[in-house]
């Protein structure tokens, strides 16, 4: 039945060129049964009825059979790969060119002929090159710049509005002809509308704009690093940012704008997908904290949160702020939770990336930190050496101190056991001169107290870094007793030159000048 039906209505076509009408609704009917036939569309096009209909296109004087024609040649490129390799030749592009060109061409024929273009070169290699060779992406991207303006623009009937449909078209044209296959020189040729790109995306943030715009977007700068540095340096991934966060303020109250926060997302990531170090321009407007807010969204779809965590891997991949805000966000938690609960093996992969990321930052962090301990730790050391051989010679000093003390304590004790001999007073002031003399003290009282004291055999103690010097020695004599023996004087006034000698030698290393020599004096 379906090839008897699409015999007659070849038959139709052909035997009713003199009533468009009738053309148009054969026509309309061929692409009833053809669409998404591939089985119906190959039969057509072995009994001729897609040369003809080729023909009827250029050849037909009625704007709506051309159109008609048009339309019913890309359902059927569309159903079957064999038609649409017979199609796909440079006479035919040049043919959709004079369409696109001509200014008696209305706004649906040439949405007809933008259509014919997108068939013929989606999933077609060949159709990227002719595309390229006959000059089409060119004449695609003039209609990209001109068809719908900024200043003209009313998103508020879109679906009928002829001019939209059309920059819609084009859109959805240019982005086939550059991915799958990727095709980087037609990439490099379609980023010369980047700036207009950024333009619209700067002037309305609407979904209408919004959607196509990232989606041609995304698959230029797909896996090409030249694309993908112009766009940054034009300051494209700076509006990008700019437009998230701005969806991200009325997503809380907006269903739609969650979704087209999502759509930005992916368009980020594949900004920086390949070239992570540019995701260092997204920290100034912290998108891994919106990233993360919105992947804590319940109505997000698994291909979505994919499509998140990912971009948040690509961010934090080697820039550091990234990873900071990544960590001060909880970031961490919540992707060691998705990889625990979720079953999908592409979100779990996305999710162990992100965490891999994190691994990394924390060695290199570990490296830093023990680099600063090492340094740390060295110059402690250091310092401590450095002490040490400080207190080595303090108490060199105390012990040579110490051992002068115990000696002049020996001489004491012996010439006490061999007799108290009493000298008269003067001879006690004379030897109180000697040694006021001696210690440069002007208070002849204080000076007589000082003899006593400095006789009887002072502790000798320090507090270097809390450690004492050297332990408290206690003389036999004590302030009070009469002195007997001329010796004994004498004895004193040997100790008076010697201890204050040492006195001072320690003093000036280590000890402050001001200081009170008594009982229980600090050197």
């Amino acid at each position: 039945d379906m090839k008897t039906d699409l015999n007659l209505l070849l038959e139709c076509l052909k035997y009713q060129m003199d009533c468009p009408l009738s053309q148009k609704e054969a026509l309309i009917t061929i692409y009833s049964i053809c669409q998404q036939n591939s089985e119906a569309s190959e039969y057509f096009r072995e009994i001729g009825g897609l040369m003809f209909i080729n023909d009827l296109a250029k050849s037909s004087v009625h704007c709506i059979v051309k159109e008609a024609a048009l339309f019913t040649l890309g359902i059927i490129i569309e159903s079957n790969v064999y038609c649409q390799q017979t199609l796909c030749t440079s006479a035919l592009f040049e043919d959709l060119i004079l369409f696109l060109i001509k200014k008696d061409s209305g706004v649906n024929l040439k949405r007809m002929s933008v259509y014919v273009i997108l068939v013929l070169v989606s999933n077609n290699k060949d159709g990227q090159t002719y595309v390229r060779d006959t000059g089409c992406i060119s004449l695609l991207l003039q209609l990209f710049r001109t068809t719908l303006s900024t200043s003209e623009k009313n998103l508020s009937d879109e679906n009928t509005d002829p001019c939209y449909q059309l920059w819609f078209s084009v859109c959805s044209t240019l982005s086939a002809c550059v991915n799958n296959p990727q095709n980087e020189d037609n990439q490099n040729i379609c980023c010369s509308v980047f700036p207009y790109a950024k333009e619209w995306l700067e002037s309305c943030t609407k979904p209408e704009i919004v959607r196509p715009i990232c989606s041609f977007l995304g698959l230029t700068v797909a896996n090409n690093s030249y694309v993908q540095k112009y766009f940054v340096s034009i300051g494209g991934l700076d509006t990008l940012a700019k437009v998230l966060l701005e969806l991200m303020h009325d997503s809380c109250l907006s269903h739609s704008s969650m979704k087209l926060a999502v759509v930005v997302t992916r368009t980020l990531d594949a900004c920086i997908a390949n070239n992570s170090a540019m995701g260092v321009v997204l920290a100034k407007y912290h998108t891994v904290s919106e990233l993360l807010k919105l992947l804590s969204n319940e109505t997000l779809s698994t291909g979505e949160k994919i499509s998140i965590i990912l971009t948040i891997g690509h961010c934090t991949e080697v820039c550091e702020e990234n990873q900071c805000e990544l960590l001060q966000n909880n970031g961490l938690p919540v992707m060691i939770q998705v990889l625990t609960e979720s079953q999908d093996e592409e979100l779990i992969k996305a999710a162990t990336f992100v965490l891999q990321n994190c691994k990394q930052m924390t060695e290199q962090l570990s490296l830093k930190l023990r680099d600063n301990s090492l340094n740390v730790n060295n110059a402690e050391e250091l310092d401590v050496q450095v002490r040490k051989r400080c207190l080595q010679d303090y108490w060199k000093k105390a012990k040579e101190i110490l051992h002068r003390i115990n000696s002049i304590e020996k001489e004491h004790d012996e010439e006490r056991v061999e007799g108290e001999i009493f000298v008269d007073e003067s001879s006690v002031a004379n030897s109180e001169a000697l040694i006021s003399r001696e210690v440069n003290t002007a208070d002849p009282k204080k000076c007589t107290e000082r003899t006593h004291k400095d006789v009887c055999c002072p502790q000798l103690t320090s507090k270097l870094n809390n450690q004492v010097l050297a332990p408290s020695i206690t003389s036999a004599p004590q302030k009070n007793e009469t002195v007997n023996t001329l010796d004994a004087a004498s004895t004193r006034q040997t100790e008076q030159r010697n201890i204050p000698c040492s006195v001072t030698e320690l003093q000036t290393d280590t000890v402050p000048p001001s200081h009170n020599i008594n009982g229980k004096t600090t050197c």
